[in-house]
């Protein structure tokens, strides 16, 4: 009886891990000679996003999953400021009018949800005028130059620019 319950628990166990699907905003990059960004990339899926899934005023990871993160090769400016090479978590406000993007020492966190925890650690914090799209982008995107950043999904895009 011990042993067809553990060959029992032993078979749900193996056809799980077999089974397994990819995560459905999986974790890609967008990269220039000096920038990269790494996030989790959701899709749309017929949602409305911002003012909606992702509230105007709120902070919010800027991806799916894990906190986005930016690395930086070397010192550069960054929406006019100044800032040292290395990998920061990105976080934004979303807007009607601006976004405000933010960034952070503290990586490796899972969302958002313990921003107001290491907050006081921000290196960078800008505003940033919040434009449209022409036409729906259906995964959430980064675009990356060595002379700008920009950030697309649904209907909604921002711009920083960058120089090093």
């Amino acid at each position: 009886m011990k042993k067809s319950a553990f060959f029992v628990l032993f078979s749900m166990v193996v056809a799980t891990a077999c089974n397994s699907q990819p995560p459905a905003s999986p974790r890609i990059k967008a990269e220039s000679s000096n920038v990269t960004v790494a996030y989790g990339q959701p899709s749309k899926k017929d949602r409305k996003i911002f003012g909606a899934l992702i509230p105007f005023g709120e902070i919010w990871r800027t991806g799916a999953n894990e906190a986005t993160e930016i690395t930086f090769k070397k010192d550069g400016m960054f929406g006019g400021t100044a800032l040292k090479a290395g990998t920061y978590s990105l976080f934004t406000i979303p807007g009607e009018k601006e976004w405000t993007v933010v960034l952070n020492p503290t990586l490796k966190q899972w969302g958002s949800y313990d921003y107001d925890k290491i907050k006081d650690k921000d290196v960078l914090k800008i505003t940033v005028p919040a434009q449209a799209t022409k036409e729906p982008v259906e995964k959430l995107t980064f675009a990356v130059s060595d002379d700008k950043l920009d950030f697309m999904w649904d209907t909604a895009m921002f711009s920083v620019p960058l120089k090093f």
